[in-house]
């Protein structure tokens, strides 16, 4: 139970949730609060503000309950409210799907520093990084592929709710399997973290979101592995492609794109100074 009650104003009530999601461990108990509250009363977030004065309803009061309950047992915000944004866009999530993170913003920056026409998304999941590259390059097409039929479904609507149906197209394919045809630029973000290391990530990861997009098992390079056997197939001359990564594993995956034949292979940093992008040419 939390102190969540009609009658309370707006910025009590955030107060009062941020202290329960803070008791709970949870690591941006402010930031959390106010997106769900915003959520709960269904306001958009930059006019929250004018909730901080009003008396909470009933409705609202008990909606907001019960996502903070969800929070403070760690489930995913973007899970609760069913929304993330990424890139500036707003994407659908559910358990069935990796949420998408500030981290793979990079990939997108670096993708839109050269022109492509055709692009491949190894394990879609969302949709966000496809649906992403296609919205800000409106010449664009695409494929996304993954082995879950579930992310398959929610990439879909994505891209029915960006416009974007007639230029991504999404099919079940484990890696290269079921794909034909070269692309100017491959991109994926394939689950990376070892098995070893699963039970050490933050419970919203590694209770609530799909195992399969988070560890290939192993030392978790088995998908880079998988991704550099079909390049060589499924890269146009001249083409490029982008592998997200952890943040130790930029010498195994440039090496592994090195035995793939590609050129000009080079690790990018993230935001925070962690290698976070290998890149290389055909």
């Amino acid at each position: 139970m939390n102190d969540i009650r009609a009658g309370m104003t707006g910025t009590r009530a955030q107060a009062a949730a941020a202290r329960l999601l803070a008791a709970a461990g949870v690591a941006t108990p402010r930031t959390d609060a106010r997106i769900l509250l915003a959520f709960a009363a269904g306001v958009p977030r930059d006019r929250l503000v004018l909730l901080g004065d009003q008396a909470l309803t009933g409705p609202v009061a008990e909606a907001y309950s019960q996502a903070l309950a969800q929070r403070a047992a760690r489930v995913p915000v973007s899970q609760i409210t069913g929304r993330r944004d990424f890139f500036g866009r707003e994407f659908e999530v559910t358990r069935d799907v990796l949420d998408p993170r500030p981290d793979t913003e990079t990939l997108i920056e670096l993708a839109l520093r050269h022109s492509f026409g055709r692009v491949l998304d190894l394990g879609t999941g969302s949709g966000c990084i496809l649906l992403t590259l296609l919205a800000e390059r409106p010449d664009s097409s695409g494929v996304g592929t993954d082995i879950s039929a579930a992310a398959l479904a929610v990439a879909g609507r994505n891209a029915t709710t960006l416009r974007l149906n007639a230029r991504a197209t999404f099919i079940a394919s484990d890696w290269f399997a079921g794909v034909s045809g070269r692309f100017d630029l491959i991109v994926s973000n394939p689950p990376y973290i070892a098995e070893a290391d699963l039970a050490s990530l933050e419970p919203e990861v590694r209770d609530h979101e799909p195992r399969v997009a988070l560890t290939p098992g192993g030392d978790g390079l088995g998908a880079y592995r998988a991704i550099g056997a079909g390049l060589g197939a499924h890269l146009a001359p001249a083409g490029r492609v982008l592998l997200e990564i952890g943040p130790t594993q930029a010498g195994d995956v440039e090496s592994i794109l090195v035995r793939a034949g590609l050129r000009e292979i080079a690790a990018h940093r993230d935001l925070d100074g962690r290698d976070r992008v290998v890149e290389g040419f055909a």
